[in-house]
């Protein structure tokens, strides 16, 4: 998964207006006590913390 997918799920999951401002501000114990940008900043890969989301949002199978 790249970047720009992780994006488009996290807009696609919360709406383009809310998605940064979430994964800016939740932070996820599964991903070392840090956000999702964080842990993107620190070179997690996107698919590991779009998993973490995911499991957060409690999402349907069909957005895995």
């Amino acid at each position: 998964m790249r970047h720009t997918e992780f994006w488009a799920r996290m807009e696609h999951a919360l709406g383009s207006s809310y998605a940064k401002t979430w994964a800016e501000m939740t932070v996820l114990s599964e991903l070392g006590g840090r956000t999702p940008s964080e842990a993107l900043a620190a070179g997690m890969a996107p698919k590991q913390v779009w998993a973490a989301v995911w499991r957060k949002l409690e999402l349907p199978e069909a957005q895995r």
